[in-house]
């Protein structure tokens, strides 16, 4: 199978690719530095040329209000030139719990995403995801303040980004959902637990405040960023990937 990723050069798009490249299909990473540009559509028609699955990967560049539009608009270029060049699949990558917190502009910017996806005539896919462990360390310099981070008890379930690529790319490989498949690392912690564990793993001596009223995830409540009954576990423990992140790079 011939695959357009849009953003395939990103964190998981470029793992994607590789992915799909090593089960034998033809994945064709694009991006800006490829010509192509979602927001204007620029480039699009001839990216998606012969393409059997469109994979959009693309993000924001912004967690504000301006990622409104950013969804908006690019999803409906994208899904305007799938049409004109006969793709059978859309597969985009979403956020677990993204339409359970409203107070979130970026989370309504992905369930605006979404239902320009579900609205669409192309048959598609959804993957929804939970917070990539990658992105932890970025999480706690939110809320770092000198030698002290404060963080909530929100509960998180993070997932390594090599298993939300590998669930993409089977996902995409696959006949569409017409629907969305839930994926999660397997352990749950509390935001705060989280932030201590990272921060002594990796020989930090700054110190974690509980504060339910710090950072961007103090907007959620309850249990709305893990996953329930019937979702895909991902095999990789936080701890097991710190520890293979922390170690020196060959």
């Amino acid at each position: 199978m011939r695959f357009a990723v849009i953003g395939g050069t990103g964190l998981i798009g470029s793992q994607v690719v590789r992915g799909l490249d090593l089960a034998g299909h033809e994945a064709v990473p694009l991006s800006p530095r490829t010509g192509v540009d979602v927001l204007t559509g620029e480039g699009l028609d001839d990216a998606l040329k012969d393409a059997e699955t469109v994979v959009n990967l693309t993000n924001s560049p912004t967690f504000d209000e301006a990622s409104l539009a950013f969804f908006q608009t690019s999803m409906t270029n994208l899904l305007a030139a799938a049409r004109r060049s006969g793709a059978g699949h859309v597969v985009i990558l979403s956020i677990v719990g993204a339409d359970k917190v409203p107070g979130l502009v970026y989370f309504r910017a992905k369930t605006l995403q979404e239902e320009a996806l579900r609205t669409g005539a192309i048959p598609y896919s959804i993957v929804r995801a939970t917070q990539f462990m990658e992105f932890i360390g970025t999480i706690l310099s939110w809320t770092a303040e000198d030698d002290t981070v404060r963080l909530p008890r929100t509960l998180l379930q993070p997932i390594a980004s090599a298993d939300v690529a590998a669930a993409v790319a089977a996902v995409a490989a696959g006949p569409p959902l017409n629907g969305a498949r839930d994926v999660a690392g397997p352990d749950t912690y509390p935001l705060d637990e989280l932030g201590r564990i990272t921060l002594a793993a990796r020989g930090d001596p700054r110190s974690v405040i509980t504060d339910d009223s710090a950072g961007m995830f103090a907007a959620v409540h309850g249990d709305v960023l893990t996953v329930g009954e019937g979702a895909d576990v991902a095999p990789t423990h936080y701890a097991d990937w710190l520890e293979a992140d922390l170690k020196p790079r060959a």
